[in-house]
C-alpha cells in the first residue's frame, strides 16, 4: 500500500500518457469504422438497416399520405458497429449504404439535449407507420367491399339475362 501511495504522488509530476483528443487526431487503423453513407435513390426500403441496428440510431418515418420512407441517422447515437451496411441489400459506395473513414466530432453537451428531440422522432415514427398501416388496411377493406359489390352486380346481370334468355 506504500508503495501505491508514493507511486501516486509521483504521477502528480508526470506528464500525462494520454492524448489531448479533441484538439489532437487520434490514430485510426485501416479498418477504422466512421460515420455511416446513405443513398436514397438507390434505396429499397426494406428497413434491415433500421431493425438490425443496437443503439437505434436508424430511423425510416413514414408519411402518412403516400406511404414514403424519410430517412434519419443519428450519428451521436451510432456505435459504428457496421451492422446496417451488413444488413443492407445493396451495400458499398455504389449502392444504398456504406461506411467511411470519417467520425462525427464529439460535440454535442448534454445540455443542448439532442437526443430529446431524436426520441419524439422515433415515436412519431412508429405513429406514423401503425397510422399508414390502419389506412391502408381501410382503403384494402373498401377496395374489396367495392369488387364484391362489382362481382355481386356482375352475377345479378347475368341471371337476369339468363332468365330471360331461356
Amino acid at each position: 500500500m506504500r508503495s501505491a501511495l508514493i507511486e501516486a504522488f509521483l504521477n502528480l509530476f508526470k506528464k500525462p500518457d494520454t492524448k489531448n483528443y479533441p484538439f489532437e487526431e487520434t490514430y485510426k487503423p485501416k479498418d477504422y469504422r466512421g460515420l455511416i453513407k446513405y443513398n436514397e435513390e438507390k434505396c429499397i426500403f426494406c428497413l434491415k438497416c433500421e431493425d438490425v441496428c443496437p443503439p437505434q440510431s436508424i430511423i425510416f418515418d413514414q408519411n402518412i399520405e403516400d406511404g414514403k420512407y424519410k430517412y434519419y441517422y443519428n450519428s451521436y447515437l451510432c456505435i459504428y458497429c457496421g451492422e446496417c451496411v451488413r444488413a443492407c441489400p445493396k451495400p458499398g459506395s455504389e449502392g444504398a449504404m456504406w461506411q467511411v473513414e470519417e467520425s462525427e466530432k464529439p460535440m454535442a453537451f448534454s445540455e443542448q439535449r439532442i437526443n430529446d428531440d431524436w426520441f419524439t422522432l422515433e415515436e412519431r415514427a412508429e405513429s406514423n407507420r401503425a397510422k399508414y398501416k390502419a389506412i391502408k388496411k381501410e382503403r384494402k377493406a373498401k377496395e374489396d367491399a367495392k369488387k364484391l359489390k362489382e362481382k355481386l352486380e356482375e352475377q345479378k346481370l347475368s341471371e337476369e339475362s339468363t332468365v330471360k334468355g331461356g
